[in-house]
């Protein structure tokens, strides 16, 4: 069942990207990490009781679960920012799989608090690192780069140091979900507490830089709407499977949402994707295959 859950993961999330991919070009990333973020914390409100209540949440626990829910929901926000950031101004098929790396940071983490780190997954480390610096450098054009940023120096690696920074945020708070989140605090009520700080955070973010804050345009809400609900879903997918299945196991399952994403780049956007760049992108994966064994 957690690898099943893994996988719902994977292709929720690849789903989600595509549809942030138009909010944010539509909206920007401010407003669509606000909106659909609210989406999400206002579906799951509504679901707890199907998904097995709220857990420590109902019982008056003390300040430590509140900080530990929190500090992830910090790092989802800042995760996520960068993540639809590299949407907006990079190519889908290439800042997608970067970000998919993330489980390399997680695996190293991992290793540094107890677990061991076996020569195949120090393989697939590696292996993970050199496919995100092929696949950066092996952009020549700015392909499927947002048209208002054409014109900036550098235009070849529009998007690839915010989904570098995405998968740095995500790569910790994964580490952080499965060695304490989730066991202190559960699946379901886990991914309410980093919806609500997400919302509050990019919203006094938005506040203090004097962002606007207006309801998503006629036509971007349905993109909206569908990033919340599927973005969301798998959070839970994940941290229901996180507690069936081994925590790496779970997250490289995960993390092939990147392959979700650049095959539906592909078959929507029509991005073109050189064959250095394929050959990252399957290093990224191959990698992400060896850390989980």
């Amino acid at each position: 069942m957690g690898i099943l859950l893994g996988l719902a993961t994977a292709l929720s999330w690849g789903s989600a990207d595509l549809f942030a991919r138009f909010a944010t070009r539509s909206i920007g990333t401010f407003r669509t990490m606000l909106y659909m973020q609210l989406t999400g914390f206002l579906m799951l409100t509504g679901a707890m009781h199907w998904l097995g209540g709220w857990g420590p949440l109902a019982h008056g626990s003390g300040w430590q679960l509140w900080a530990w829910g929190i500090g992830a929901g910090v790092l989802n926000t800042s995760g996520t920012l960068a993540l639809y950031r590299s949407f907006e101004i990079g190519k889908m098929s290439i800042v997608a799989p970067i970000s998919a790396s993330y489980p390399a940071l997680t695996m190293l983490l991992a290793a540094l608090t107890g677990e061991r780190l076996t020569i195949a997954r120090f393989a697939g480390v590696t292996v993970i690192i050199l496919g995100v610096i092929v696949v950066a450098r092996g952009e020549t054009v700015p392909g499927d780069a947002n048209p208002l940023d054409a014109s900036r120096p550098r235009k070849r690696y529009l998007g690839v140091s915010w989904a570098l920074l995405s998968a740095f945020g995500f790569g910790v708070m994964f580490w952080l979900l499965g060695i304490r989140v989730i066991p202190m605090i559960g699946a379901a009520p886990s991914v309410w507490m980093i919806r609500l700080t997400s919302v509050l955070t990019t919203g006094l973010v938005m506040l203090i830089t004097r962002r606007p804050m207006q309801l998503p345009d006629p036509g971007a809400d349905r993109w909206i709407l569908g990033v919340g609900i599927l973005d969301t879903s798998a959070y839970v997918f994940n941290n229901f499977g996180m507690l069936r299945e081994q925590v790496s196991v779970v997250s490289v399952l995960a993390s092939l949402y990147g392959a979700v994403t650049v095959g539906l780049a592909a078959l929507i956007l029509k991005e073109k994707i050189v064959r250095m760049q394929w050959a990252g992108i399957l290093a990224i994966f191959a990698g992400i295959v060896l850390i989980s064994r």
